[in-house]
C-alpha cells in the first residue's frame, strides 16, 4: 500500500513543538496521525467497494460458464439433428 504523503508540510510551529505537547495525554497517540488514519479509512472503503464488485463477478463468472455448457451441448444436439435431417432428405 502506498503511503500517504500530505500535500503541505506542517507548520513550523507544529513541528518546533515537544513531543509531549502532541501526542494525547490519555492514550499516547499522536495527534498528527490522525489524518493519516482518515486517508486509510477512504482507501479501506475504496477497496471494499472492488472486493464487493470482485465476489459478484465471481458469481457471474459461474453462471456464464454454465451457459456457454448449456448452449456447446445444445450446438452439438443441433448439428447431429442437421445431419440426420440432411441424410434424410439425400435419400428422398
Amino acid at each position: 500500500m502506498d503511503r500517504h504523503t500530505p500535500m503541505h508540510a506542517l507548520p513550523e510551529e507544529i513541528q518546533k513543538m515537544l513531543p509531549e505537547d502532541k501526542v494525547c495525554k490519555y492514550c499516547g497517540v499522536s495527534y498528527l496521525i490522525l489524518h493519516e488514519f482518515k486517508a486509510m479509512e477512504e482507501k479501506v472503503k475504496a477497496m471494499e467497494k472492488e472486493m464487493k464488485f470482485y465476489q459478484g463477478s465471481v458469481g457471474r463468472e459461474k453462471r456464464l460458464q454454465e451457459k456457454i455448457k448449456s448452449l456447446s451441448q445444445d450446438l452439438e444436439q443441433y448439428k447431429i439433428d442437421n445431419k440426420s435431417k440432411t441424410e434424410r432428405l439425400d435419400r428422398l
